[in-house]
């Protein structure tokens, strides 16, 4: 099946951060942007896979483990004097680790928290001045419907996407005056590299499609589709909401 998807002319040239840029849903938002013609930078860990992904789409990167948060702060410092000010922030880094709630100690339930959601906030603490100082932004914060589903094995993560809700609905309260709308996309399962790799058994696979509405599993690039519209102009009147695609999974 042939597809075309949207062009949105407010993205041309519009400055753009993305965490977790490197791999997998990021790297699917970083070329969704670059192909609307936006100036992209992303932040990653992986410096081979960073460095790969910025020569093939003109991207700024820079590498930074955002558990860090003055290495989180440097790098968007870096990004902001090489291609400007961000106008649309993508709160993407996470990692989906299973764990047994039994094994869980203090020090991993901090570290999954660091991986999965403080650095959100940071982020937005970071870009929010430039973004109030030009009257408006876009701020979309990647979430995921594992917690909605009841899913096991990763009680860390799952409480990590389930409070980026409530992040995303306090900052667009204390930022909307400013035109600067914060919004959470929540993909269900997305067939990225590492999930086929780690967890996409043919048994798995089709226990899940039995959940769907839809009998398609889920691509990156329809996830990156939803991030560039709340990134646009299109989406003027969104903020402080959940934008599913999940194809209907229950």
């Amino acid at each position: 099946m042939t597809q075309e998807f949207a062009t949105y002319p407010s993205l041309q040239e519009r400055v753009v951060y993305v965490s977790g840029g490197a791999s997998g849903i990021g790297e699917q938002i970083v070329r969704g942007f670059a192909s609307q013609g936006a100036r992209v930078g992303f932040l990653d860990l992986d410096a081979e896979k960073g460095a790969a992904l910025a020569e093939e789409t003109g991207a700024a990167f820079e590498r930074a483990d955002l558990r860090d948060i003055d290495a989180l702060r440097a790098a968007f410092g870096a990004l902001k004097s090489r291609i400007g000010p961000a106008g649309v922030l993508v709160n993407n880094a996470a990692r989906d680790d299973r764990h047994d709630w039994q094994d869980v100690t203090p020090e991993y339930w901090d570290e999954r928290q660091a991986t999965n959601l403080r650095h959100m906030f940071f982020a937005i603490q970071a870009v929010a001045p430039d973004m109030i100082e030009a009257g408006q932004g876009s701020i979309i914060n990647m979430a995921s419907n594992s917690w909605m589903e009841a899913s096991g094995d990763m009680p860390a993560y799952t409480t990590a996407k389930a409070a980026v809700h409530g992040l995303t609905r306090g900052m667009a309260r204390d930022l909307g005056a400013h035109r600067i709308r914060v919004n959470t996309v929540v993909p269900g399962w997305v067939m990225t590299e590492r999930q086929k790799t780690l967890w996409a058994s043919e048994e798995a696979l089709a226990g899940h499609l039995r959940r769907q509405c839809l009998p398609d599993l889920i691509q990156p690039q329809y996830v990156a589709r939803m991030v560039l519209f709340l990134a646009s102009d299109d989406a003027a009147m969104c903020t402080a909401n959940n934008y599913m695609v999940e194809a209907g999974s229950i």
